[in-house]
């Protein structure tokens, strides 16, 4: 089964080797048909401690790595 890659921005770095990254997506309003945008919090885990706040990430789904950590970072889209 393949494994969902996730793009966001990243919120917070302060944790050892763990990355939180905003990821938003848009949805149809099932009555009002009107766009609506919805966001979701994923800690993430980032080996090499290299991304920052404000970077673009791409995150993909692993084996548990803590209570919260159920994704690990693919690689930094952009630099801010």
């Amino acid at each position: 089964m393949p494994k969902r890659i996730l793009e966001g921005v990243v919120v917070s770095d302060k944790g050892d080797k763990t990355v939180v990254v905003k990821v938003e997506r848009t949805l149809l309003h099932p009555l009002l048909k009107k766009t609506v945008r919805s966001s979701k919090k994923y800690h993430a885990h980032d080996e090499a401690n290299a991304l920052k706040v404000g970077d673009v990430a791409r995150i993909v789904e692993c084996a548990p790595k803590s209570k919260l950590k159920r994704w690990e970072v693919l690689s930094n889209a952009s630099a801010s």
